[in-house]
């Protein structure tokens, strides 16, 4: 098993028959639901004020995410701006069988919006900081 020392992953979530398509994989759709929330958890530090998803660039599923997988979801900060945060988040799966093997999944770029309780943009980082 090969560990990034250093790399945490911002959730990790066990993959179960629940979330399974016709096919017997998990739904991109719960893979993509998992990304947003990655990417909102490793923003919310950045930005501690009402969040929203206004993108999810171009997500491609380069391996499926199979039931039992224990699925990874590492997230880093990319761009802070005056009203929006973007998040890389890079996904990994660990397979049940064989036991341990890693695979990578996908990687989305997740563009965060400030908003205020009327949904109008506002200022992401409350000190003004921010590019």
């Amino acid at each position: 098993m090969n560990v990034s020392p250093g790399r945490e992953p911002a959730i990790r979530v066990s993959m179960m028959p629940k979330d399974t398509n016709i096919h017997g994989t998990i739904f991109g759709g719960v893979i993509l639901s998992y990304i947003d929330q990655a990417g909102a958890v490793a923003a919310r530090p950045y930005a501690p004020v009402r969040m929203v998803t206004v993108a999810m660039k171009e997500v491609v599923f380069k391996e499926p995410v199979l039931v039992g997988d224990m699925v990874s979801f590492y997230a880093q900060v990319t761009h802070v701006g005056h009203t929006s945060v973007t998040v890389h988040v890079d996904v990994e799966a660990e397979r049940f069988r064989p036991y341990g093997l890693r695979v990578p999944v996908t990687a989305a770029d997740v563009v965060y919006v400030a908003v205020d309780d009327a949904g109008n943009k506002i200022p992401a980082v409350k000190d003004g900081s921010g590019a």
